[in-house]
């Protein structure tokens, strides 16, 4: 949606402008792509971008984990969401930089940490590309089409409230990330049908049990805590659970939630039938 809205405000601009998102199979809150090109004349190229010249950071977690600047120009800038002041923030190369705590602006202003509008109004103080004004005016045709004019024009006022916030200086370039193996099979290996079963490659476990591997702690901007007083036991967290992260503890009779695999999507929450679990902000 941030890409798509970025691309209206350029048009409502006079320019070219095309957008699209990059993901596969994951579930909402994986870390996921998406591109926008701007041009005052027509676009041709349908691929994604491999050299941007602007990175955009709507969670700051990934810096620990994805080379998030990999390809970005040398005169390029970051938009980042983040508490820190850029000149406190190692993206592994000096750039332009501006930050703005864009999780805080969404929860105050939209009470969701939704932080994709927030973070359009920081490209444009950062960049100048589009106007504030261009970016107010996408986010409450494509927002307020949707979800209604009241909403349009909050995610709006969440655009200018992160315009006004942003710190802009240089990053850090202390850090090198290792780029990250990929499991990139010949056809023979690949098994009828389709379907993985559990294996090792040298880019670490593939199919059924694969999750050990893959900590996603730093993902979620909300984590559930129960209430063991109000719980009742029905059980109905731990079977909605998409990702198995409610452990039941047969000797103890009670619940564990392993926060290390939550991604904190707050279905528990809502399924529990006496509001045993709340959700609760993950990082300060």
């Amino acid at each position: 949606m941030a890409a798509q809205t970025l691309a209206e405000a350029a048009v409502i601009e006079g320019n070219y402008s095309v957008a699209f998102p990059f993901f596969g199979a994951e579930r909402r809150g994986a870390p996921v792509l998406a591109f926008t090109r701007i041009d005052s004349g027509k676009i041709y190229s349908k691929t994604q971008v491999y050299y941007p010249d602007c990175v955009v950071v709507l969670d700051d977690s990934l810096l620990d984990t994805i080379d998030v600047v990999s390809g970005l120009k040398p005169e390029g800038f970051v938009v980042i969401n983040s508490k820190d002041v850029p000149e406190d923030i190692d993206l592994g190369m000096e750039v332009q930089t501006g930050a703005v705590d864009a999780t805080s602006v969404a929860l105050e202003i939209l009470k969701a940490p939704i932080t994709n509008t927030a973070i359009l109004g920081a490209f444009a103080k950062v960049t100048g590309i589009v106007s504030i004004g261009s970016i107010e005016e996408a986010i409450k045709r494509r927002f307020g089409e949707k979800l209604g004019e009241k909403i349009g024009e909050r995610n709006a006022l969440a655009a200018r409230t992160a315009y006004g916030r942003v710190v802009s200086g240089k990053s850090m370039g202390v850090k090198r990330l290792e780029v990250k193996k990929q499991w990139l099979p010949r056809y023979q290996e690949i098994p009828v049908g389709g379907a993985l079963v559990k294996g090792k490659t040298s880019a670490g476990l593939i199919g059924p049990g694969s999750f050990i591997e893959n900590k996603v702690s730093g993902w979620a901007t909300f984590r559930p805590v129960r209430d063991r007083e109000k719980c009742t036991m029905c059980l109905l967290c731990w079977l909605y659970c998409p990702e198995g992260t409610i452990i039941r503890i047969s000797d103890k009779g009670d619940l564990m939630t392993n926060y290390d695999y939550c991604k904190g999507c707050g279905i528990c929450a809502n399924e529990c039938p006496v509001d045993a679990i709340k959700m609760v902000r993950a990082r300060v």
